[in-house]
């Protein structure tokens, strides 16, 4: 109640979880194991560079041009 920095809610991990669900509801399912791990850590990738600030289609950009933005890993 005192820093307001803070999200008063946890609705930010629910959002990240909730993509999942909704690709999971428009394809049906994932194929393999190994797609669904590729899904989920290019979504990690993406929330962590917009919870960082960064701009996700520069950070991309970059990315494939060969020099990746690489999140500063948030310890807690």
């Amino acid at each position: 109640m005192y820093d307001f920095d803070i999200p008063f809610d946890n609705n930010q991990a629910e959002r990240d979880v909730r993509m999942v669900k909704l690709k999971q509801k428009i394809s049906g399912t994932f194929r393999a194991i190994t797609e669904s791990q590729m899904f989920c850590r290019i979504r990690g990738y993406i929330s962590t560079l917009r919870k960082q600030g960064f701009n996700v289609l520069d950070a991309f950009t970059s990315l494939f041009s060969g020099h990746p933005q690489s999140p500063v890993p948030q310890l807690e």
